[in-house]
C-alpha cells in the first residue's frame, strides 16, 4: 500500500437525487433530512478514498453492512454501527462493547479468514463492505459474493510502513467520513496522540528494548518495524533495539533462542502473549515462560521487573484503542 497522506481522505459532500427529493427542496422536513446527512432510501452519498486509495461513493446511511477488520470491530461498536454480517469467530468474546455483535444472533457469522462463508456475505445483502486485516486476502472473494457495484472499502492498514501511527490515524478518519461520525473520530485520534507523546516524553533512549511473542510454550522474537504487533512500535516511540535482527510479520513472531535473549540483555521487555487470546489454556503464560526461564535470570528487564505484557486481546484486537492503552501503559510504566 502507498502512502497518501493524513489529508487523503475529504468527504465530497452528501449528494440528494431523486425526484422526491428535489420537490422538498425547502420544506422542513427536507432541511431536517439534510442536516442529519440523509437516508439510504433517499439516495444519499459519501464520497470516501480507502486506504488502498480507491474512491468509493457509499450510502450515508447503509441498510446492509458487512466488516470483517478486526482492527475496527471496537469502533464500529462503540459508534454503534449495526452489521448485517461479520467474522464473529474473531471477534474477542470477553469485551463487553462487543456483545453488540458477538451476542446477536441476527448477526450473519462468516467464521474465520482461514475458511470463511462468503454464503454468509452473500445473504447479508451489503451496500457497504469495510474489509481489512486478515480478510484483506479475501477481496476478490468478497466481490464475487456481493452485487457488483457494491462499495467495498479497504480499511486495512500498512504495519511495516514505519508510521502506524499515521495509519490509525488515516484509518479512523476514513471510518467517521464514512459513517458521519467525524466528532468522535477527532476524538480517539486525539486520545491516541496524548497518548503516544506521553511515552516518548517518558521513554529514556539509553533504555534497551526487545520485543517477544509467545505461543504454543515458546517465546520468539518480534523485530523492530516488521515483527508482529511489538515491531512497529520502535518506529513511533523511537525505541533503542536490544536486538536488531531481520524479522517478519509471522504471528507467531520469529524463532530465538533464549540465549540469544540474554546475551542482547535488554533492559525492557515488551511481550504478546498470543495463547492469551486464542489458546485453549494448556500452554504456559507469557509470565510464567519469561520470568521462570533460568537462561533469563540475570537479564536486567527480568531482574528490574522492566516486563510490560500487552493486553491479553491484543492479539484479536490490533486497533487504535488498544494501541492507546499499551502506549499509556508504557508511559506509566517508563515514568516510574
Amino acid at each position: 500500500m502507498k502512502k497518501i497522506g493524513l489529508t487523503r481522505y475529504r468527504v465530497a459532500g452528501l449528494i440528494a437525487i431523486g425526484v422526491l427529493g428535489l420537490s422538498a427542496c425547502g420544506s422542513p422536513e427536507a432541511d431536517s433530512a439534510g442536516e442529519a446527512g440523509g437516508s439510504a432510501e433517499d439516495g444519499a452519498t459519501v464520497e470516501v478514498t480507502d486506504m488502498a486509495g480507491t474512491t468509493h461513493t457509499v450510502p450515508a446511511e447503509p441498510e446492509s453492512v458487512v466488516a470483517t477488520d478486526n482492527r475496527v470491530f471496537r469502533t464500529l461498536a462503540e459508534w454503534d454501527v449495526d452489521l448485517s454480517a461479520a467474522p464473529v469467530d474473531l471477534m474477542p468474546d470477553d469485551m463487553e462493547v462487543l456483545e453488540k455483535y458477538t451476542k446477536n444472533e441476527d448477526i450473519l457469522n462468516i467464521g474465520n479468514h482461514r475458511e470463511p462463508n462468503m454464503e454468509m456475505v452473500t445473504a447479508a445483502q451489503p451496500d457497504l463492505v469495510i474489509n481489512g486485516q486478515r480478510f484483506s486476502q479475501h477481496g476478490e472473494a468478497i466481490a464475487d459474493a456481493i452485487d457488483e457495484g457494491t462499495p467495498i472499502v479497504d480499511t486495512d492498514i500498512d504495519t511495516e510502513s514505519g508510521a502506524i501511527d499515521e495509519e490509525f490515524r488515516d484509518q479512523i478518519t476514513l471510518l467517521g467520513e464514512t459513517f458521519g461520525r467525524q466528532d468522535e473520530a477527532s476524538d480517539l485520534i486525539a486520545e491516541f496522540d496524548k497518548a503516544l507523546e506521553s511515552a516518548k516524553e517518558a521513554y529514556d533512549p539509553e533504555m534497551t528494548v526487545a520485543g517477544l511473542i509467545t505461543s504454543g510454550g515458546d517465546i520468539n522474537y518480534s523485530a523492530p518495524t516488521t515483527g508482529r504487533a511489538i515491531g512497529p512500535l520502535y518506529d513511533i516511540l523511537e525505541l533503542t533495539p536490544a536486538l536488531d535482527d531481520d524479522g517478519s510479520t509471522d504471528h507467531m513472531g520469529d524463532d530465538i533462542s533464549v540465549e540469544a535473549i540474554a546475551a542482547a540483555n535488554p533492559d525492557f521487555l515488551i511481550v504478546m502473549d498470543r495463547d492469551a487470546a486464542v489458546g485453549d489454556g494448556t500452554s504456559a503464560s507469557a509470565k510464567e515462560l519469561i520470568e521462570e526461564s533460568e537462561a533469563l535470570q540475570n537479564v536486567p528487564a527480568v531482574e528490574n521487573d522492566n516486563i510490560y505484557y500487552m493486553p491479553a486481546d491484543f492479539y484479536v484486537a490490533e486497533d487504535i484503542q488498544n494501541h492507546t492503552v499499551v502506549l499509556n501503559d508504557l508511559a506509566d510504566m517508563w515514568s516510574k
